[in-house]
């Protein structure tokens, strides 16, 4: 079974923040973009990630093993996309196949409301 999200991330540049996400997690997964067609795609290990530039919005579509895997996935790609565009202020704030609310992501606050406990930073014991 596979879970999925999607986000619309409102952004005047969105083939230049696809390209840099696709660019940069292509050191660790595998990925594609083609400039032309504002379209490509990233496989990590547990789902896949499809970016599509449109008319100022960048579209993002999940698609994971389960559960877990779309929460990691939604912070992982929507952290580097907001961090990306820090000067643009982006927000990613994803959708549910179910029409829930998923997690956000923006440079002010914390992710919100799915964060797993994998996102947050591990604490030292004392």
């Amino acid at each position: 079974m596979t879970i999925s999200s999607t986000a619309a991330v409102a952004t005047d540049r969105p083939a230049r923040y696809a390209k840099q996400l696709a660019s940069h997690m292509g050191r660790k997964a595998a990925t594609e973009w083609d400039e032309e067609a504002g379209q490509g795609w990233i496989q990590f290990p547990t789902g896949k990630a499809t970016l599509a530039a449109g008319d100022d919005v960048l579209l993002v579509a999940l698609v994971a093993d389960d559960a877990e895997s779309r929460d990691r996935l939604e912070g992982v790609v929507g952290r580097h996309l907001v961090r990306f565009g820090a000067k643009d202020e982006l927000v990613c704030s994803w959708v549910r196949t179910d029409g829930t609310q998923g997690s956000e992501q923006r440079n002010d606050a914390d992710e919100t409301p799915a964060e797993t406990p994998a996102d947050r930073p591990q604490s030292e014991e004392r």
